[in-house]
Protein backbone atom coordinates (compact mmCIF):
# COMPACT_ATOMS: atom_id res chain seq x y z
CA UNK A 1 0.00 0.00 0.00
CA UNK A 2 1.32 3.45 -0.99
CA UNK A 3 1.50 4.93 2.96
CA UNK A 4 2.40 8.72 1.90
CA UNK A 5 -0.66 8.88 0.36
CA UNK A 6 -3.07 7.13 2.99
CA UNK A 7 -4.46 9.57 6.25
CA UNK A 8 -4.55 6.31 8.18
CA UNK A 9 -3.56 3.36 8.39
CA UNK A 10 -7.20 2.47 7.28
CA UNK A 11 -9.19 -0.41 8.22
CA UNK A 12 -8.85 -3.82 6.59
CA UNK A 13 -12.03 -5.83 6.64
CA UNK A 14 -12.55 -9.09 4.74
CA UNK A 15 -14.98 -9.43 1.37
CA UNK A 16 -17.82 -12.26 2.93
CA UNK A 17 -18.18 -14.07 -0.11
CA UNK A 18 -14.75 -14.31 -1.86
CA UNK A 19 -12.71 -13.47 1.18
CA UNK A 20 -10.53 -11.50 -0.08
CA UNK A 21 -8.79 -8.05 2.12
CA UNK A 22 -10.32 -4.85 1.73
CA UNK A 23 -9.22 -1.99 2.87
CA UNK A 24 -10.84 1.40 3.76
CA UNK A 25 -8.57 4.29 3.51
CA UNK A 26 -8.54 8.21 3.04
CA UNK A 27 -6.73 9.12 -0.12
CA UNK A 28 -5.61 12.29 -1.61
CA UNK A 29 -7.47 13.03 -4.83
CA UNK A 30 -4.38 13.93 -6.27
CA UNK A 31 -3.07 10.21 -6.03
CA UNK A 32 -6.35 8.62 -8.12
CA UNK A 33 -6.41 8.61 -11.72
CA UNK A 34 -8.82 7.51 -14.08
CA UNK A 35 -8.18 4.14 -16.09
CA UNK A 36 -8.45 4.20 -19.83
CA UNK A 37 -11.14 1.36 -19.74
CA UNK A 38 -13.47 4.26 -17.71
CA UNK A 39 -16.58 5.75 -19.78
CA UNK A 40 -16.30 9.19 -20.81
CA UNK A 41 -17.41 11.77 -18.03
CA UNK A 42 -20.86 13.37 -17.92
CA UNK A 43 -20.80 16.88 -17.04
CA UNK A 44 -24.63 17.04 -16.24
CA UNK A 45 -23.71 13.79 -13.77
CA UNK A 46 -20.63 15.74 -12.02
CA UNK A 47 -22.89 18.74 -11.71
CA UNK A 48 -25.66 16.82 -9.77
CA UNK A 49 -22.91 15.04 -7.45
CA UNK A 50 -21.54 18.51 -6.72
CA UNK A 51 -24.61 19.51 -5.96
CA UNK A 52 -25.46 16.62 -3.56
CA UNK A 53 -22.11 17.26 -1.75
CA UNK A 54 -22.37 20.70 -1.15
CA UNK A 55 -25.32 19.61 1.12
CA UNK A 56 -24.59 16.23 2.80
CA UNK A 57 -20.64 15.95 2.33
CA UNK A 58 -18.80 13.16 0.54
CA UNK A 59 -19.92 10.37 2.58
CA UNK A 60 -20.31 7.48 -0.32
CA UNK A 61 -16.59 5.57 -0.68
CA UNK A 62 -15.30 5.73 -4.37
CA UNK A 63 -13.67 1.64 -5.02
CA UNK A 64 -9.90 1.96 -6.18
CA UNK A 65 -7.71 -0.66 -6.73
CA UNK A 66 -3.50 -0.50 -6.43
CA UNK A 67 -1.57 -1.34 -9.92
CA UNK A 68 1.94 -0.49 -10.58
CA UNK A 69 2.32 2.06 -7.64
CA UNK A 70 -0.77 3.95 -8.22
CA UNK A 71 -4.24 4.45 -7.82
CA UNK A 72 -6.92 3.70 -10.34
CA UNK A 73 -11.24 4.17 -9.68
CA UNK A 74 -12.97 1.68 -10.83
CA UNK A 75 -15.92 2.91 -9.43
CA UNK A 76 -16.70 6.62 -8.79
CA UNK A 77 -15.11 8.61 -11.31
CA UNK A 78 -17.76 10.86 -11.20
CA UNK A 79 -17.38 11.42 -7.51
CA UNK A 80 -13.54 12.11 -7.59
CA UNK A 81 -14.81 14.62 -10.47
CA UNK A 82 -16.79 16.43 -8.24
CA UNK A 83 -14.50 16.27 -5.03
CA UNK A 84 -11.76 18.19 -6.95
CA UNK A 85 -14.22 20.46 -8.35
CA UNK A 86 -15.16 21.26 -4.79
CA UNK A 87 -11.36 21.78 -3.57
CA UNK A 88 -11.44 18.33 -1.47
CA UNK A 89 -8.24 17.14 -0.82
CA UNK A 90 -8.43 13.61 0.75
CA UNK A 91 -11.96 11.55 0.25
CA UNK A 92 -12.79 7.38 1.33
CA UNK A 93 -11.72 4.61 -0.37
CA UNK A 94 -12.27 1.29 -0.67
CA UNK A 95 -9.36 -0.74 -1.76
CA UNK A 96 -9.93 -3.54 -3.75
CA UNK A 97 -7.28 -6.64 -5.64
CA UNK A 98 -6.07 -5.55 -9.08
CA UNK A 99 -7.65 -8.38 -10.30
CA UNK A 100 -11.21 -7.04 -9.72
CA UNK A 101 -10.54 -4.28 -12.76
CA UNK A 102 -11.07 -7.11 -14.78
CA UNK A 103 -15.00 -7.02 -13.90
CA UNK A 104 -15.45 -3.39 -13.33
CA UNK A 105 -18.52 -3.27 -15.98
CA UNK A 106 -20.39 -5.12 -13.15
CA UNK A 107 -19.16 -3.28 -10.51
CA UNK A 108 -19.72 0.19 -11.95
CA UNK A 109 -23.33 1.43 -11.45
CA UNK A 110 -22.73 4.88 -10.22
CA UNK A 111 -24.10 5.95 -13.51
CA UNK A 112 -25.85 3.42 -15.99
CA UNK A 113 -23.48 2.32 -19.09
CA UNK A 114 -24.24 2.96 -22.31
CA UNK A 115 -23.84 0.71 -25.37
CA UNK A 116 -20.90 3.02 -26.35
CA UNK A 117 -18.95 2.76 -22.21
CA UNK A 118 -19.78 -0.81 -22.49
CA UNK A 119 -18.13 -1.52 -25.54
CA UNK A 120 -15.48 0.75 -25.13
CA UNK A 121 -14.62 -0.87 -22.02
CA UNK A 122 -14.54 -4.15 -23.58
CA UNK A 123 -12.67 -2.98 -26.27
CA UNK A 124 -10.10 -2.22 -23.75
CA UNK A 125 -10.39 -5.68 -21.75
CA UNK A 126 -9.90 -7.69 -25.41
CA UNK A 127 -6.91 -5.45 -25.87
CA UNK A 128 -5.65 -5.92 -22.40
CA UNK A 129 -5.41 -9.95 -22.97
CA UNK A 130 -4.43 -9.88 -26.32
CA UNK A 131 -1.21 -8.35 -24.98
CA UNK A 132 -0.80 -10.60 -21.86
CA UNK A 133 -2.07 -13.68 -23.44
CA UNK A 134 -2.16 -13.52 -27.10
CA UNK A 135 -2.97 -17.58 -26.91
CA UNK A 136 -5.76 -17.43 -24.56
CA UNK A 137 -9.23 -17.99 -26.38
CA UNK A 138 -11.41 -15.40 -26.77
CA UNK A 139 -14.37 -17.36 -25.06
CA UNK A 140 -12.64 -16.95 -21.35
CA UNK A 141 -13.54 -13.56 -21.14
CA UNK A 142 -16.95 -14.37 -20.28
CA UNK A 143 -17.66 -13.00 -17.28
CA UNK A 144 -15.27 -10.38 -17.88
CA UNK A 145 -17.27 -9.01 -20.76
CA UNK A 146 -20.79 -9.07 -20.26
CA UNK A 147 -21.47 -9.87 -24.30
CA UNK A 148 -19.43 -10.63 -27.35
CA UNK A 149 -20.95 -7.83 -29.43
CA UNK A 150 -19.47 -5.18 -27.32
CA UNK A 151 -16.07 -6.09 -28.13
CA UNK A 152 -16.87 -6.02 -32.11
CA UNK A 153 -18.82 -2.31 -31.76
CA UNK A 154 -15.59 -1.57 -29.62
CA UNK A 155 -13.71 -2.27 -32.39
CA UNK A 156 -15.84 0.10 -34.50
CA UNK A 157 -15.26 3.00 -31.41
CA UNK A 158 -11.75 2.20 -30.29
CA UNK A 159 -10.04 1.35 -33.26
CA UNK A 160 -11.75 2.43 -36.27
CA UNK A 161 -12.95 6.15 -34.75
CA UNK A 162 -16.38 5.57 -35.17
CA UNK A 163 -17.63 7.35 -31.83
CA UNK A 164 -21.33 8.13 -33.12
CA UNK A 165 -21.45 4.58 -34.30
CA UNK A 166 -25.74 3.47 -33.76
CA UNK A 167 -24.89 -0.02 -32.38
CA UNK A 168 -28.44 0.33 -30.47
CA UNK A 169 -29.57 -0.14 -33.98
CA UNK A 170 -28.45 -3.15 -34.69
CA UNK A 171 -28.51 -4.87 -31.24
CA UNK A 172 -31.08 -6.76 -31.02
CA UNK A 173 -29.81 -8.40 -34.24
CA UNK A 174 -26.02 -8.23 -32.96
CA UNK A 175 -27.79 -10.46 -29.93
CA UNK A 176 -28.66 -13.20 -32.02
CA UNK A 177 -25.75 -13.74 -34.59
CA UNK A 178 -22.80 -12.26 -32.43
CA UNK A 179 -20.89 -14.88 -30.09
CA UNK A 180 -17.52 -15.23 -28.14
CA UNK A 181 -14.99 -16.80 -30.32
CA UNK A 182 -13.50 -20.00 -29.44
CA UNK A 183 -10.01 -18.64 -31.32
CA UNK A 184 -6.89 -16.96 -29.55
CA UNK A 185 -7.29 -13.79 -29.07
CA UNK A 186 -4.04 -13.52 -31.39
CA UNK A 187 -6.55 -14.59 -34.20
CA UNK A 188 -9.81 -13.49 -32.98
CA UNK A 189 -8.17 -10.08 -33.17
CA UNK A 190 -8.69 -10.14 -37.27
CA UNK A 191 -12.21 -11.70 -36.94
CA UNK A 192 -13.87 -8.80 -34.37
CA UNK A 193 -11.91 -6.24 -37.19
CA UNK A 194 -13.85 -7.96 -39.76
CA UNK A 195 -17.19 -7.91 -38.64
CA UNK A 196 -16.92 -4.65 -37.22
CA UNK A 197 -15.96 -3.84 -41.25
CA UNK A 198 -19.31 -5.71 -41.94
CA UNK A 199 -21.27 -3.13 -39.22
CA UNK A 200 -19.96 -0.41 -40.98
CA UNK A 201 -21.11 -1.02 -44.14
CA UNK A 202 -24.79 -1.73 -43.17
CA UNK A 203 -24.43 1.42 -41.21
CA UNK A 204 -23.64 3.37 -44.73
CA UNK A 205 -26.80 1.38 -46.14
CA UNK A 206 -28.83 2.35 -43.24
CA UNK A 207 -27.95 5.88 -43.10
CA UNK A 208 -28.54 5.91 -46.87
CA UNK A 209 -31.90 4.81 -46.35
CA UNK A 210 -32.60 7.13 -43.13
CA UNK A 211 -32.14 10.40 -45.44
CA UNK A 212 -34.12 9.22 -48.54
CA UNK A 213 -36.86 8.47 -46.23
CA UNK A 214 -36.53 12.12 -44.73
CA UNK A 215 -36.51 10.90 -41.14
CA UNK A 216 -35.62 13.17 -38.18
CA UNK A 217 -35.29 10.86 -35.44
CA UNK A 218 -32.54 8.79 -34.92
CA UNK A 219 -34.21 6.05 -33.25
CA UNK A 220 -35.94 5.34 -36.54
CA UNK A 221 -32.87 3.82 -37.57
CA UNK A 222 -33.37 1.01 -35.29
CA UNK A 223 -37.23 0.50 -36.72
CA UNK A 224 -35.30 0.00 -39.91
CA UNK A 225 -33.00 -2.53 -39.02
CA UNK A 226 -36.09 -3.85 -37.29
CA UNK A 227 -38.13 -3.82 -40.63
CA UNK A 228 -35.57 -5.61 -42.52
CA UNK A 229 -35.13 -8.56 -39.97
CA UNK A 230 -38.31 -8.96 -40.06
CA UNK A 231 -38.63 -8.76 -44.14
CA UNK A 232 -35.59 -11.63 -43.58
CA UNK A 233 -36.40 -13.56 -40.81
CA UNK A 234 -40.41 -12.83 -39.25
CA UNK A 235 -41.52 -11.21 -36.65
CA UNK A 236 -40.89 -12.12 -33.21
CA UNK A 237 -37.99 -14.17 -34.50
CA UNK A 238 -36.19 -16.01 -31.77
CA UNK A 239 -33.38 -17.69 -33.45
CA UNK A 240 -31.58 -16.31 -36.77
CA UNK A 241 -30.23 -19.95 -38.53
CA UNK A 242 -27.58 -17.89 -40.35
CA UNK A 243 -23.84 -16.81 -39.39
CA UNK A 244 -22.80 -13.42 -38.61
CA UNK A 245 -22.08 -12.63 -42.08
CA UNK A 246 -24.69 -14.26 -43.60
CA UNK A 247 -27.65 -12.65 -41.40
CA UNK A 248 -25.95 -9.24 -41.95
CA UNK A 249 -25.54 -9.01 -45.65
CA UNK A 250 -29.15 -10.11 -46.22
CA UNK A 251 -30.48 -7.41 -43.98
CA UNK A 252 -27.73 -5.11 -45.53
CA UNK A 253 -29.89 -6.08 -48.56
CA UNK A 254 -33.31 -5.32 -47.62
CA UNK A 255 -32.70 -2.13 -45.78
CA UNK A 256 -33.24 -0.07 -49.35
CA UNK A 257 -36.53 -1.54 -49.47
CA UNK A 258 -37.70 -0.74 -46.21
CA UNK A 259 -40.32 2.14 -45.76
CA UNK A 260 -41.41 3.33 -42.56
CA UNK A 261 -43.25 6.54 -41.52
CA UNK A 262 -42.08 9.06 -39.56
CA UNK A 263 -44.27 8.18 -36.47
CA UNK A 264 -42.49 4.49 -36.66
CA UNK A 265 -39.52 4.35 -33.55
CA UNK A 266 -39.50 0.29 -32.85
CA UNK A 267 -40.67 -3.02 -33.79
Amino acid sequence: MLKYYIDMEGCRIKEPLKGYELQIVMLETSSIEIPEIERDLSEQHVKKLVYSIERVGFVEPIIVIEEGGKFLVINGQHRLEAAKILGIEKIPAIVLPSHIKDFIIALNTEKAPTLRDKSHQAYVIFKEYLSKNPKLEEIELQGKVEEPYYITVGFIIDEFGERRFPGYAFERLLKKVDEFLTSPLEEAVEERRNRAKVLMEVKEVLNQRYEELGLKNALQKEAIVAKAVQAVYGKRVREIPDDFYTAFEKVKEEIPRVSISEEETGF
